[in-house]
């Protein structure tokens, strides 16, 4: 398959309705940790602000923060992050009247349909993703050599010996950058590379062995022994699996836990706001984005992404996409805001292997 990378629309700043817009409303945040009312929330898209008669495009955005000028420069900021004085942006107009403009069509696409009328137009478990499938291994080439690809997996990743062996090739043909979870997927892989089984079931044969409710709390036990992930590989010996690919490899990895987690492993971040921090850093560069199967994850990722990045001074589109046996999951997350995202309505674990298949050829 033949794959182009889609050409950024820039504004044309010279119009006159963007000449003649005002300067952006600047005023300082009242205490720390507060926006001054009527500010401006930030969104997916590329965003323009008129700053001293020049239009400044936030390089770096976040949904749902605010934008502060600062060092002649728009930083986006959650709420939590503000300093008393920092000079937020106000104004909720967004077509650059108010010195605000919010490029929502910034990336040239083909028209699938021109139709008022049609059928078949939304993604169900229906569709075939034959053309994705192509699409992803044309992507993740070019972004092996150009991009920063993130992968973000729910346990269920872990379940399967052939989806566990797909991933860590991924990892060791140099298709993954870095690795976002909750404290079950690595357990779970842990807990197959140490004995075989994901929540007491084997991994190979899908059979339940006997008291094997306990294997996933005695990995974690044992984990929290040695200290460390990395040293319960190394005491363990273990060789298989997507977290010892990952530790193998140097590919960093940010697990964040939930209310319900057992343990959990040291790893783990038990501080949601350290946790947020956290993923948010290591998707500061990233271009990429496959979700598996993680529904919290993968909303919690797609209000932190957006559709850009700008690299070397050129605005590129970035790639999200989300993968689900849940019609319902995958679209949960366009309706909390992460409109650019592409959905597959499928089993992860096929997923993986087919992914794994088509790009890694040995």
């Amino acid at each position: 398959m033949v794959w182009e990378m889609p050409l950024y629309l820039e504004p044309d700043f010279r119009q006159a309705r963007f000449q003649a817009a005002p300067d952006v409303k600047l005023v300082p945040a009242p205490k720390k940790g507060v926006a001054p009312d009527n500010y401006h929330a930030m969104s997916i898209f590329p965003e323009y602000f008129k700053v001293e008669g020049k239009w400044l495009l936030a390089a770096d955005s976040r949904m749902d923060c605010v934008a502060v000028y600062k060092q002649q420069k728009i930083q986006v900021v959650e709420f939590r992050n503000l300093h008393q004085g920092d000079l937020v942006v106000v104004g909720r107009t967004e077509q650059g009247e108010k010195g605000i403009f919010v490029h929502s069509r910034a990336f040239a696409v083909e028209e699938e349909s021109q139709d008022v009328f049609a059928f078949r137009q939304g993604r169900s478990r229906e569709t075939s993703y034959s053309r994705d499938y192509d699409s992803i291994y044309a992507l993740l080439e070019h972004e092996q050599k150009y991009g920063k690809i993130i992968w973000v997996l729910g346990p269920a990743c872990a379940f399967d010996a052939r989806s566990r062996q797909a991933f860590a090739k991924l990892v060791r043909h140099g298709f993954v950058d870095g690795l976002m979870a909750g404290n079950a997927l690595a357990t779970h892989d842990l807990e197959a590379s140490y004995l075989r089984t994901a929540l007491g079931q084997d991994v190979y044969t899908q059979k339940l062995v006997p008291l094997g409710h306990y294997n996933h709390l005695d990995t974690i036990n044992k984990v929290r022994l040695y200290g460390s992930i990395p040293n319960f590989i190394r005491q363990e010996h273990l060789r298989d699996g997507i977290m010892v690919a990952c530790e193998e490899k140097k590919i960093p990895y940010v697990l964040v836990g939930s209310i319900r987690d057992d343990g959990p492993l040291p790893e783990v971040y038990g501080d949601v706001y350290a946790g947020q921090d956290a993923m948010r850093n290591m998707l500061r560069e990233a271009t990429t984005v496959i979700c598996m199967a993680s529904m919290l994850h993968t909303i919690a990722t797609g209000n932190m992404f957006p559709s850009y990045r700008l690299k070397e001074g050129k605005v590129r589109p970035t790639f999200f996409y989300s993968v689900d046996i849940s019609e319902f999951a995958v679209n949960k997350l366009r309706d909390r805001g992460s409109l650019s995202v592409k959905t597959i309505v499928t089993n992860v674990q096929d997923f993986i292997v087919n992914v794994s298949q088509g790009v890694c050829r040995d």
